[in-house]
């Protein structure tokens, strides 16, 4: 049995699916049951990560862990806990979703100091461990929804600045390997898409698949950081401002990881978007 944290996210959804499609027999926890959600087959607790000792159901008998904070505050979490739980429920792997931010930005707190506090609690927990570090998601961009929905427009700040975001449900397939096959542990896996884009592109490429115009207005970074703090801590949103904004060369490096794992290359934007177009209409 594999058990998925986070199992309603943007990459706890799709890996619970490949998962089951797969034939494995999954528990999905995430801090509202979701059964209705969950493909036929699947185990679906409610649990909230910041009190361990609710995921004892979920552990016992299971073999695997994919480790994901599900929206808790990573300053809450207790990730020795939790694993000192799941190592006693029997399970021998942990798939840990983390953030390439650990290796580029090691200062920051939110995207190096707490990240990298979780995989140092899953290197020291005597599982066997895999670390995914991917970078920009895709899913990022639903936050553009309902202004597209409502007035055809994007406001974003950093218009014309690349990065490689990926598509979650490649971060999911991948963690599905590493949960599945031998050969992962002990392995730090840097995930990106398989290009460089713009918000400027994105938002053309989702216009192209709403076949209508779609204006970009570039944003004022004090205004998005403003608009930011509304929902976001005042530390992660300088580090997620300073990522779009000004990006390290390391951050702008497309990985090979995701097409060597799969065996096929990382899907493009425009397929994500595809799939996602009526989040959009």
């Amino acid at each position: 049995m594999i058990v998925v944290t986070g199992a309603t996210g943007n990459v706890g959804r799709p890996l619970v699916e490949a998962l089951a499609a797969a034939g494995s027999t999954v528990t999905a926890v995430s801090r509202r049951s979701a059964a209705q959600a969950a493909p036929d087959g699947v185990r679906t607790i409610a649990a909230d990560l910041t009190s361990p000792d609710a995921l004892r159901p979920a552990f016992d008998g299971a073999e695997a862990l994919f480790l994901h904070d599900g929206g808790a505050s990573a300053e809450t979490l207790r990730p020795g806990e939790i694993l000192d739980l799941a190592k006693a429920g029997g399970i021998t792997r942990v798939v840990v979703l983390s953030s390439q931010g650990v290796r580029t930005r090691p200062d920051s707190h939110s995207h190096g100091v707490l990240m990298r506090s979780l995989e140092d609690a899953v290197r020291q927990s005597g599982l066997d461990w895999t670390i995914l570090r991917p970078g920009g998601f895709n899913s990022n961009m639903f936050a553009w929804a309902d202004s597209i929905r409502t007035r055809r427009t994007v406001v974003a700040p950093f218009g014309d600045v690349a990065m490689p975001t990926i598509d979650p449900a490649d971060i999911a397939n991948v963690a599905a390997a590493a949960l599945r096959e031998d050969g992962h542990a002990g392995r730090i896996h840097e995930l990106t898409g398989p290009a460089l884009t713009t918000p400027r592109q994105r938002a053309a490429l989702i216009a192209d698949a709403l076949g209508e115009p779609i204006s970009f207005i570039e944003q004022p970074p004090e205004e998005a950081r403003a608009q930011m703090l509304h929902f976001m801590p005042a530390w992660a949103v300088d580090t997620t401002l300073a990522v779009l904004g000004e990006p390290t060369p390391d951050e702008q490096q497309i990985s090979p990881a995701v097409e060597q794992i799969l065996g096929r290359p990382p899907r493009t934007f425009d397929a994500w978007v595809t799939r996602h177009v009526p989040a959009f209409r």
